[in-house]
């Protein structure tokens, strides 16, 4: 009979948690094949989305079998930020999404390398490559910002839509061990950086404490969240046990 610690559980919830991200952020993105807005965008999301399949295989097997943990579990057994799920929208909201989130992930892989945790390997490749994600999106960012009227006012609507699944980023999670408040503010700063050279400004409202989204760490998603797990896992489901 084997047992499992108490660290071993920690560990594999943990792994669940920033491979469910990785994992639900890249299929997002592999939406954009053949619709991208120029060819060049396409290939940049794709590789993007492809770092991303990396980082949540790696994590997904450190959970258990990573083809079972992607196409097999129900709903609510996902750990992935809310904010990773939403929907492309127009090119905008997806430049804005990931924004934030790249931004969160670079800080925190960057932390997660420099210490000795079960992470630190993964973190230490990764961190390379969020830098890009992060100055892709950076790029973006400033190019529809300070672009012309109607990129900087899809922009600011994209910043304010996605502004409420911010906060979830900063909640602890049981096994990386990073100072939280300390990441927080160092994604603020920069952040805020960024946005005032694109000539835009934090969004107001919520998000932290009470939030109007933010439960995706406890396997409570949103709406579109079903439709695209759906489409995720249907060829899986599909066809049991084959092999190609």
């Amino acid at each position: 009979m084997t047992s499992t610690s108490g660290t071993d559980v920690v560990r594999t919830a943990a792994a669940l948690a920033l491979g469910d991200d990785a994992l639900i952020l890249s299929h997002r993105l592999g939406e954009w094949a053949g619709h991208a807005p120029v060819l060049e965008e396409e290939v940049a999301l794709a590789n993007i989305a492809l770092d991303l399949l990396g980082q949540a295989r790696v994590l997904l097997s450190l959970a258990g079998d990573e083809d079972e943990l992607a196409f097999l579990r129900e709903e609510r057994a996902f750990r992935n930020l809310q904010l990773v799920e939403q929907p492309n929208g127009d090119f905008a909201h997806t430049i804005a999404r990931q924004l934030y989130f790249s931004f969160y992930q670079h800080e925190l892989y960057a932390e997660l390398a420099a210490g000795d945790g079960p992470f630190g390997p993964l973190a230490a490749k990764a961190v390379k490559e969020t830098a890009y994600h992060r100055d892709h999106a950076e790029q973006w960012t400033l190019r529809l910002g300070d672009g012309t009227e109607e990129s900087r006012r899809r922009m600011r609507t994209a910043l304010d839509a996605l502004w409420k699944f911010t906060g979830e980023m900063f909640a602890p999670v049981d096994g990386v061990e990073v100072d939280w408040a300390a990441l927080e503010q160092r994604w603020l700063a920069s952040l805020t950086g960024v946005l005032d050279r694109a000539g835009l400004a934090l969004p107001e409202g919520p998000r932290t404490g009470a939030w109007a989204a933010g439960a995706g760490r406890q396997g409570l998603h949103t709406e579109p969240f079903g439709r695209m797990l759906a489409e995720m896992q249907h060829l899986h489901r599909s066809h049991p046990g084959a092999s190609w």
